[in-house]
């Protein structure tokens, strides 16, 4: 993934303040020191491609946000 980064010019850390990120929190789901089941790890994890995002919640009253870019 970070050849990737580096194939489009961009560093990680400007990729993750573009998004509103931490910085750290973002190299720590690219090394899989997270475990990405919720909150903003799960939504760093979604916006890197490393998870897909559902297409609707099978729980009754969850609404499902996407952060904006």
């Amino acid at each position: 993934m970070r050849r990737q980064f580096e194939a489009e010019g961009i560093s990680i850390a400007d990729w993750a303040k573009l998004r509103g990120y931490n910085p750290r929190t973002v190299y720590a789901v690219m090394q899989g020191a997270l475990a990405c089941k919720r909150g903003i790890s799960h939504q760093i994890a979604v916006d890197l491609g490393l998870k897909k995002l559902p297409e609707a919640s099978r729980l009754p009253g969850v609404i499902l946000h996407r952060k904006a870019s």
